[in-house]
């Protein structure tokens, strides 16, 4: 009699831990009815741990979860369910009220109660009208995203007005019309997106405008041909910070590429003129140069310009492997505190079977820079360029111990360039004689107060 006493309390906890069965709620998922009616009942009235078994479930409308009023929230499944939005909006809406930081200080103990980490996991959400996005969060603490597919939709996650401390791993976010992972002015701090495919999205690949983003990692992903070449300039990277301020980001170890045929695509791009109120307050300017951005490790090809950097302050670059930059490997202009060091800037001849005759030209161009150092990278086979490396009116950096090889025009070009030493460097052009290039090794044009020593950079 006890035995049988504890298997019934045992099946009872179970039952009470259990996820609900959408097709209990009266939803088909036979991809014809519309199932929407009977989950968002179903979720107004507390249920909002919801498992979709295999299926193809129709929407018309997002799935809402108001957190403050539906408790914990959870959608799952086992890879073979199918969400079909077919009305505009998310598939599926988490509502939160977190108007904290990320400081335990500043939570309500409802977030903690009630609120905090709702989680998508094992779904796949495939976008069926021109407006239709993935998942939506707003006002979150936690927000957990794992194993999810979304495609054919506009933007596949989409964070908007404040949240904080989310994770995105493990999904694919696949042909959308938007961006894979749009910050469309949140403030946000704490995102972590790991082991993620996020390609072909038509308006970027991991996007941040304006808002306040602090703490943006991306790491061990593969996030590449997120162009449209016939849209606006997007790259797969894209951190804007005009009208607000993104910074304290981490890119690293990750495959960034495609595509070329965009026009002026970038694998990375940060325009870091942001806006600070309180700063006009103080100074009497607004505008900021946003940065504190780690970029290490990855491998960057296939676009017109690998890594672009405008009004930013303190990137570093290092560790990386690029090719394939169609206007330029590296841009950076009206940015200081810029670290470049021990980067692989290359023409591999393998790539010559991607058949582009050498299309791409490759190289550094540094405009209007200041505080930075150009240090140990290997720049090699730049092509129908003035100079393989170009530095334009900049001055207090630092270019040492750089080895700039095989390449057209001069290999090392300083314009106006003040206040900085160029040592170290093995600059050469040991192609055949119709191949090399005519121009000199070191070319110095105005500027001053240079320390230029121990360079080995013959004459052609």
């Amino acid at each position: 009699m006890k035995h049988i006493t504890a298997a019934i309390l045992l099946l009872s906890c179970l039952k009470l831990g259990a996820q609900t069965d959408v097709k209990t709620l009266g939803a088909l998922g036979d991809g014809v009815h519309d199932d929407t009616p009977a989950i968002q009942k179903a979720i107004d009235a507390g249920n909002s741990d919801l498992i979709f078994p295999k299926g193809v479930y129709v929407l018309s409308a997002p799935l809402t979860f108001n957190l403050a009023q539906t408790g914990f929230a959870s959608v799952s499944g086992n890879g073979t369910a199918t969400l079909l939005m077919k009305g505009s909006g998310p598939a599926i809406s988490f509502i939160g009220s977190h108007g904290g930081t990320a400081a335990p200080s500043t939570f309500k103990e409802s977030v903690w109660t009630s609120e905090r980490t709702p989680m998508v996991s094992g779904i796949e959400i495939v976008g069926a009208h021109p407006e239709a996005d993935g998942i939506e969060a707003n006002s979150t603490m936690q927000l957990t995203i794992t194993r999810l597919v979304v495609r054919e939709a506009r933007h596949a996650v989409h964070l908007v007005q404040r949240n904080r401390n989310v994770l995105i791993s493990d999904s694919h976010l696949y042909h959308n019309r938007g961006a894979g992972v749009l910050l469309d002015e949140v403030n946000l701090h704490q995102i972590n997106i790991s082991n993620c495919h996020i390609s072909y999205n038509g308006g970027g690949g991991v996007v941040s405008h304006g808002g306040n983003v602090r703490n943006l990692q991306i790491g061990s992903s593969d996030i590449e041909g997120n162009h449209d070449a016939d849209g606006p300039p997007t790259a797969n990277v894209w951190l804007d910070s005009t009208g607000g301020s993104i910074g304290e980001v981490s890119i690293t170890g990750c495959t960034l590429q495609h595509t070329n045929k965009a026009p002026n695509s970038a694998n990375i791009r940060i325009q870091g003129g942001g806006f600070d109120a309180s700063l006009e307050r103080r100074e009497g300017r607004s505008t900021t140069r946003e940065g504190n951005i780690a970029i290490g490790n990855n491998v960057l090809s296939d676009v017109q310009v690998n890594i672009e950097i405008r009004n930013a302050r303190g990137v570093t670059l290092t560790g990386n492997t690029f090719w394939e930059g169609f206007q330029h490997d590296l841009l950076i202009e009206d940015s200081s505190h810029v670290v470049v060091s021990s980067n692989n800037f290359d023409r591999n001849p393998r790539y010559l079977v991607n058949g582009f005759q050498n299309a791409e030209s490759n190289g550094i161009l540094m405009r209007n820079c200041s505080d930075s150092s150009l240090a140990s990278n290997i720049i090699a086979g730049v092509k129908k360029k003035p100079a393989a490396v170009q530095i334009i009116d900049s001055s207090r950096l630092n270019i040492h111990h750089n080895t700039i090889l095989d390449s057209d025009g001069t290999g090392l070009l300083l314009d106006n360039v003040t206040k900085s030493i160029v040592s170290g460097n093995l600059i050469r052009d040991d192609r055949k004689d119709a191949e090399r290039s005519s121009g000199p090794a070191l070319d110095i044009k105005g500027g001053g107060e240079n320390l230029v020593e121990s360079n080995l950079a013959p004459a052609r």
